[in-house]
C-alpha cells in the first residue's frame, strides 16, 4: 500500500496557470523569444535565488523593454480542478497527500490566498525549497522530509521529464492526462462529469 501521494500543482490540481503566452502578448512577442531571454532567470526565479524584482531587471536589461509591473503575477489566475480535488480528498482517506510543485513566490501567494492548497496535507514549493524539478534532489528532499521510501510514493505530473525523473528513483509516477484518467490508473473511484 503506498503511503505517500505527491501531486503537481499547475496543470494538474490546478488549470489556467501558463502565464508566458499572456506575457507574451502583452509584450508583442514570442513565446519562444521570452523563454530564450529569461529561461535561465525562471529557474533562478523558481528556486527562489533571485527575487521577482532581480528578474524583471534582467529581463529589462536584455530586452530594453520596460516593465511597469510583474506581469508573472498580473496575469496568474488558477482555477481549481474540481475532479481532482476529489480524488485527492479521497485518496486522503488512507494516505498522505501532498504537493510538490516547481512554483514562484508571486504563484505561490496567490495559490494560498484562494486556499488552493488547504485540501493537502503539506507543500514542498520550489522557491521555498531552494529545489525544483527534475533534479533528483527535489524527490528525496520530500522523501525524506516525509520519511518514505521511493517505493511507497506515487507522484503526478503534468511533464514527462517530471515523471520520468521520479521513475528512476524508484518512485510510482504518473503523467496526469485528466482526472478520470488518473483516478482508473490509481484504482480510485470518483464521480463521473
Amino acid at each position: 500500500m503506498r503511503k505517500l501521494y505527491i501531486f503537481d500543482m499547475g496543470g494538474v490540481v490546478s488549470r489556467n496557470t501558463n502565464v508566458i503566452p499572456l506575457i507574451a502578448e502583452h509584450l508583442n512577442m514570442d513565446e519562444r523569444s521570452i523563454h530564450a531571454i529569461a529561461g535561465g532567470d525562471f529557474r533562478e526565479l523558481m528556486t527562489g535565488n533571485i527575487s521577482v524584482e532581480e528578474f524583471w531587471k534582467r529581463f529589462c536589461w536584455r530586452t530594453g523593454r520596460k516593465v511597469e509591473k510583474d506581469l508573472l503575477e498580473h496575469f496568474f489566475h488558477p482555477t481549481p480542478d474540481q475532479k481532482v480535488r476529489e480524488l485527492v480528498e479521497r485518496i486522503k482517506s488512507f494516505a498522505r497527500v501532498v504537493v510538490g510543485t516547481n512554483t514562484i513566490e508571486p504563484h505561490y501567494r496567490i495559490h494560498l490566498k484562494n486556499g488552493d492548497y488547504d485540501v493537502f496535507d503539506a507543500v514542498y514549493a520550489s522557491h521555498l525549497m531552494g529545489l525544483a524539478k527534475p533534479d533528483a534532489s527535489f524527490y528525496t528532499h520530500i522523501l525524506e522530509r516525509e520519511g518514505c521510501l521511493p517505493d511507497a510514493a506515487v507522484f503526478i505530473d503534468d511533464m514527462k521529464v517530471n515523471v520520468e525523473a521520479a521513475r528512476k528513483l524508484g518512485i510510482e509516477a504518473y503523467l496526469f492526462e485528466g482526472a478520470e484518467r488518473l483516478a482508473r490508473d490509481l484504482g480510485v473511484e470518483i464521480e463521473k462529469f
